[in-house]
């Protein structure tokens, strides 16, 4: 029983960590909790499912396609929902725009693919019973990418300018950075990690269009108890929200989940209102 909860609430903890890392992406280069991140795992989910399972592609190319999708409907966001509203506004925590571009992807998906759940197809068909793909191949995907960003902003120069604008965009601006430029990449990397929580937890969430709704629920919930715009929290939070809701579902019943996940989520936001790793730190660039 502890093995299962264990193992399935890592899985799923995963995938959250990483809508968790796609909203960090966005708000780090534009301070804009965007609505889409969900939105973008759904998107993995539904085109992997349709590029693999329905017109049989091979996987990589599948893979390659539903990543494209995801970073053109990054871009997107970042070009249609955020740019315009920036240049006029100057407080922009929570841009309602994004909302609308995720309730218009959403609805277009609907409309295209269905509203029933259909089956992720399997990947390469590894293990069985927990130790099968579908449980570890999110986990993988997740410190992947959570290392890879790791690296990005420690070892590159896009990486330095990143943090740069993340840390004040008008002094970067001074010192020659286009924070417009970097904010378009960073709103195309949250697409690629998005869709990639989707893709490689396909298996686990079916190829589905309301997952977005869900995924962007529970995939704000870690970076809110970690602390907005810290991916080690996102990393922490997404894990032990995973554990947490397999726990409540198996010792009270799948309807208290959501009662669980809230009472928590409010405790923690209570005792701790910026989030576990939320504190501003300095850092050299």
């Amino acid at each position: 029983m502890l093995v299962t909860i264990l193992v399935a609430g890592i899985a799923i903890g995963a995938i959250y960590a990483m809508i968790g890392l796609s909203y960090n992406m966005m708000y780090s280069t534009s301070k804009v909790v965007s609505f889409t991140p969900g939105q973008l795992g759904m998107i993995g989910a539904v085109f992997g499912a349709w590029f693999i399972g329905v017109l049989e592609v091979p996987l990589w190319l599948g893979f390659l396609g539903a990543m494209g999708v995801a970073v053109v409907y990054g871009f997107f966001t970042e070009l249609v929902a955020v740019r315009p509203v920036l240049k006029s506004i100057e407080q922009h925590l929570y841009v309602l725009t994004t909302l609308a571009a995720a309730l218009m992807i959403q609805q277009v998906v609907a409309i295209w693919w269905g509203t029933d759940p259909r089956p992720f197809p399997t990947l390469f068909g590894l293990g069985a019973g927990l130790a099968s793909e579908k449980y570890w191949l999110p986990v993988v995907a997740c410190f992947l990418a959570f290392i890879g960003l790791e690296l990005f902003y420690r070892k590159t120069l896009w990486g330095a300018a990143f943090i740069a604008v993340a840390e004040d965009a008008e002094a970067s601006r001074a010192l020659g950075i286009l924070d417009v430029r970097i904010r378009v990449v960073s709103y195309c990397l949250a697409g690629f990690i998005g869709a990639l929580a989707g893709f490689m937890g396909g298996q686990l969430l079916l190829a589905f269009f309301a997952l977005g709704a869900t995924l962007t629920f529970y995939g704000f919930v870690p970076i809110a108890m970690g602390g907005i715009g810290s991916n080690r929290g996102a990393l922490i939070g997404g894990f032990f929200l995973g554990i947490l809701q397999q726990a409540a579902n198996y010792f009270v019943g799948g309807v208290f989940v959501g009662v669980v996940t809230f009472a928590v989520f409010i405790t923690v936001l209570l005792l701790v209102p910026r989030g576990l790793f939320g504190s501003a730190v300095a850092r050299r660039v």
